[in-house]
């Protein structure tokens, strides 16, 4: 279940209308039915009133965790906090030549994790 239609599962859960959803967050409604019509994802930086709207944590928007049937325990081993957000905003807000280039700034520092992890074995 990708992320908008597990926003369509929850409001269809606690019995909330496309209105009601664009009223508690401030998306536009035309945005909202685009979700469910091109299933596609709300942007980053709508994450957080979704979540606060649907009374949710991002963990479960993000994952299903605890109201999605289709969760599985063993999909992922790390929880997604509103700090990540906070993150996945900053990231999406780089132009393609920054993202590039922090992409290859956090291989270049789990390269240097991994050499400095066998040296310190070494030692």
């Amino acid at each position: 279940m990708i992320i908008s239609e597990r926003i369509f599962y929850i409001m269809e859960q606690k019995n909330m209308s496309q209105l009601e959803l664009s009223r508690r967050t401030g998306i536009a409604t035309s945005n909202i039915s685009d979700w469910k019509k091109k299933k596609t994802n709300p942007k980053a930086d709508c994450l957080l009133s979704i979540c606060d709207a649907l009374d949710i944590t991002p963990e479960q928007l993000l994952t299903g965790k605890g109201i999605d049937p289709e969760y599985k325990d063993t999909d992922m081993d790390y929880e997604v906090t509103r700090s990540d957000i906070k993150i996945l905003k900053q990231i999406h807000s780089l132009g393609d030549e920054q993202y590039k280039r922090l992409l290859a700034y956090m291989k270049a520092l789990k390269k240097l994790e991994q050499m400095e992890s066998i040296v310190e074995e070494q030692n």
